[in-house]
């Protein structure tokens, strides 16, 4: 029984609801609906008198039994709206209490309705519809028992593991066998799984396996990225069960013993050479069971899910998901990361940070808290390759990189025919090295001369010389500027008569009018 009581008692003394609600041990909206009917009917302090169960009685009056009764609930018509979408005990609670007091009865409060709901659904415990509606979830699951694969060559046996996934409103399956457990073929198997439907469900519910959950806190788990992106793909939502409560997800768990016995015992001394030819006769073997009738209801798997559930289910997108793989590496201070023994570039600004890659079979991203910051195609053949991008390089590192002979052939023919033969004079007459550092004393030199005054110097150069160098390209470079400069001088002298000089009219001695 609530303690009344004690709620108000530490209310009046000024104590907060949730430390009410933690001493009591009743829930907050209890503490918060007590104290609020009590300040309503004007109740301001406790007297003697005012036990709990007066306190009931006086707040509560919908709790306590009258003389008329309460308003008679049907069951068996709660239960089946029950089976209905998106109906909730809630909204027929709520429906019941509007009917009762239209006929003047008193109703049952909601707990009492959910307690007395609770006990009359026990009869259909192994189809709860509660948590079975059609469309709404998927359990999916790897069997424990695992099946065999012959190597044709050596005779080495190897293990098959099953993967199985289950509708619990019609109790409809899929079933498929991998050489491994790892997140590829986790992925595949849901799209396997989603494709054999023909539509998706509303909530996946796994277990709490490394390839689907990274970390079981809970209400709060830790979803795999690869997992989650499917999920968001899919327009599903993903609930792990809790960590060894596999009540959560009975369905699977049942379906997983039913094919244990009907699929896995049944080959166990089935020889297959290939995993293909083992989840052919899985799936011939799956076909009997969801088309075989049911033993206590009418129909069989196959029936009740094209019948009542498949129109439930979300449509496919037109695409099937692409599948992916989330890892973590750190930027190094050559700006790259290293993913399979490849090298990929990243921008510089990230050395040292921890980075999210995502990777698929032709594409690497690369992420800095959920921003996309690089992406490049992904590397294949001999280990050790590098792929980088000149953007993510510091500019004096970019400079560096396109300081190449090829380059400076590129750069000569933008000046001209006469710059072109200089630089590939000085690139074959010396080591690749010091040619190097040649013609970036020389590009220096350009940066203070227009293309026009380099290509004529140039020119000149050649001309004199057989062989041409820097220092003497200089001399001509400043000898034709300080040319340039007696000319502008000369010319400023000058009037604006070029044919002698003339006297003015005040050499005649007329005055300017």
């Amino acid at each position: 029984m609530i303690n009344y009581q004690k709620i108000l008692k530490m209310h009046f003394e000024g104590i907060s609801q949730r430390t009410i609600s933690s001493s009591t041990g009743h829930s907050r909206n209890t503490v918060s609906q007590t104290i609020q009917k009590a300040e309503q009917l004007g109740i301001v302090q406790l007297d003697s008198t005012m036990t709990s169960s007066w306190l009931q009685s006086f707040l509560f009056p919908e709790k306590q039994a009258i003389e008329k009764g309460y308003h008679p609930i049907d069951w068996e018509a709660v239960h089946k709206e029950l089976q209905k979408k998106n109906i909730t005990l809630s909204l027929l609670h709520l429906e019941y209490s509007v009917q009762a007091r239209e006929a003047g009865k008193v109703p049952y409060a909601y707990r009492t309705f959910c307690e007395n709901y609770g006990k009359y659904a026990k009869k259909y415990q192994l189809t709860m519809p509660i948590r079975r509606k059609p469309g709404e979830i998927m359990e999916v699951d790897w069997a424990g028992t695992t099946l065999e694969i012959t190597e044709r060559s050596t005779g080495e046996i190897i293990p098959a593991y099953v993967f199985v996934a289950t509708l619990p409103y019609s109790q409809y399956s899929y079933v498929e066998a991998f050489l491994d457990m790892k997140s590829p073929n986790w992925l595949q198997a849901h799209i396997h799984t989603f494709e054999y439907f023909g539509g998706v469900p509303e909530t996946l519910v796994p277990d709490n396996l490394k390839t689907g959950v990274t970390k079981a806190l809970g209400s709060e788990s830790v979803l795999n990225e690869a997992y989650r992106e499917l999920a968001d793909y899919y327009r599903t939502v993903i609930v792990p069960s809790r960590v060894r409560k596999p009540k959560d997800k009975p369905s699977v768990e049942g379906a997983v013993g039913y094919i244990s016995r009907q699929i896995i015992a049944a080959l166990r001394n089935h020889q297959c050479f290939y995993i293909d030819d083992l989840n052919t006769r899985i799936h011939e073997m799956l076909e009997e069971i969801n088309k075989a009738p049911f033993q206590k209801r009418p129909g069989s798997r196959k029936q009740v899910f094209e019948e009542e559930e498949k129109s439930h289910l979300r449509q496919l997108p037109q695409t099937r998901y692409k599948l992916s793989e989330w890892k973590t590496a750190k930027v190094q201070l050559n700006y790259h990361i290293q993913i399979d023994r490849m090298y990929y570039s990243v921008p510089y600004d990230y050395v040292r940070e921890n980075v999210d890659v995502r990777l698929t079979t032709d594409l690497i991203e690369v992420y800095f808290k959920d921003s996309r910051i690089a992406s490049h195609k992904r590397l294949k053949g001999e280990i050790g390759q590098h792929c980088t991008n000149k953007d993510h390089m510091p500019d004096h590192h970019r400079l560096y990189l396109d300081h190449n002979p090829e380059a400076n052939k590129n750069w000569a023919e933008t000046v001209g025919p006469s710059m072109t033969r200089f630089v590939s004079f000085i690139l074959e007459a010396n080591p690749e090295k010091k040619a190097l550092n040649i013609l970036a004393t020389l590009r220096n030199t350009a940066k203070k001369y227009t293309n026009q005054d380099m290509e004529k110097a140039t020119e000149t150069l050649l001309h004199i010389s057989s062989n041409p160098t820097i220092s003497v390209l200089k001399s001509i470079l400043e000898r034709n500027k300080g040319k340039g400069n007696k000319k502008s001088s000369l010319s400023s002298k000058k009037d604006d008569n070029d044919y002698g000089f003339v006297r003015g009219a005040t050499y005649f001695g007329r005055s300017k009018q």
